[in-house]
C-alpha cells in the first residue's frame, strides 16, 4: 500500500494530466502535497516508478505518465476523511426563517430574508432550504406539533403523499399532505378533526417539501 503522501502526489498528477493534458511542474507538485523541498518530489517519484505506478517519458520535460492508480486509499486518508465527514455532520448551517405557517387553516405566507435559524448539517446537505414555524395541530398524526419549526426543501414540484408548503391563490400558505387528482390538488391534513380541501390545480403553487422538523422542550 502506498504512503499518504505517495498517493496524494500520484492522484495529483493523475488530476493535473486528465484535465491539462501534460505533467505537473515540481513545484506545483511540491505545494500541493506540502512539501518543502524538491528533493522529496524526486524521492516520491521515483519510489512510484519503482512500484510500477508511474514512468517517465523520455526526451520531454515535465512527462509523467500515470500506468495504475491504486485499488485501495492509505488507511490515514480514510481516518481524515471520517474526521471531514464526521465535523460536517456535527456542524450547523444557518437558513432563513420565513415566519409562521399554519398547520390548521392557511394564514399568510411571511418572508423575512433578515431572520435566519441555525440547523444541523445533515438536514440541509443538498439542494436550498429555508424554515418556517408551525402553527396550529392539523398534522399532529405525522407528528408535527404547534410550534414546531419546519425545514422546508424549497422546489416546485412534488410526488403525491409528500408534505408539502402549499401556496394558495398566491396569498395563503399551509402544510399538508399533496394529493393530485387530476385537474384538483387535495391539500389533507393529518387530523381527524379537520376536512381535506380539494382546489383547482392552477390555484396552487408548490412552495417546497418537508425534510425535518425541529423541536424545542
Amino acid at each position: 500500500m502506498l504512503t499518504e503522501k505517495q498517493y496524494n502526489l500520484l492522484m495529483y498528477i493523475n488530476k493535473i494530466n486528465r484535465e491539462t493534458g501534460q505533467c505537473p511542474s515540481f513545484d506545483e507538485m511540491k505545494k500541493a502535497i506540502g512539501l518543502k523541498s524538491k528533493s522529496g518530489i524526486h524521492a516520491l517519484i521515483t519510489s512510484l516508478e519503482e512500484r510500477n505506478f508511474i514512468r517517465r517519458l523520455p526526451h520531454k520535460a515535465r512527462a509523467l505518465e500515470v500506468i495504475r492508480l491504486p485499488r485501495f486509499k492509505p488507511q490515514a486518508i480514510i481516518d481524515e476523511e471520517k474526521k471531514r465527514e464526521q465535523a460536517l455532520q456535527n456542524s450547523s448551517v444557518q437558513i432563513p426563517l420565513y415566519g409562521k405557517i399554519a398547520a390548521g387553516t392557511p394564514i399568510e405566507a411571511i418572508a423575512d430574508e433578515t431572520e435566519t435559524i441555525s440547523v444541523p448539517f445533515e438536514m440541509v446537505s443538498y439542494g436550498q432550504f429555508y424554515a418556517l414555524t408551525i402553527e396550529g395541530d392539523s398534522m399532529i398524526e405525522a407528528g408535527i406539533m404547534d410550534g414546531d419549526t419546519a425545514i422546508i426543501r424549497r422546489q416546485s414540484q412534488a410526488d403525491n403523499g409528500k408534505i408539502v408548503v402549499a401556496l394558495v391563490d398566491d396569498k395563503e400558505a399551509t402544510l399538508k399532505i399533496l394529493q393530485k387528482n387530476g385537474p384538483y390538488i387535495k391539500l389533507v391534513p393529518c387530523n381527524k378533526d379537520y376536512e381535506t380541501r380539494i382546489f383547482d390545480a392552477q390555484r396552487i403553487k408548490i412552495q417546497g417539501v418537508l425534510s425535518g422538523i425541529l423541536r424545542r422542550y
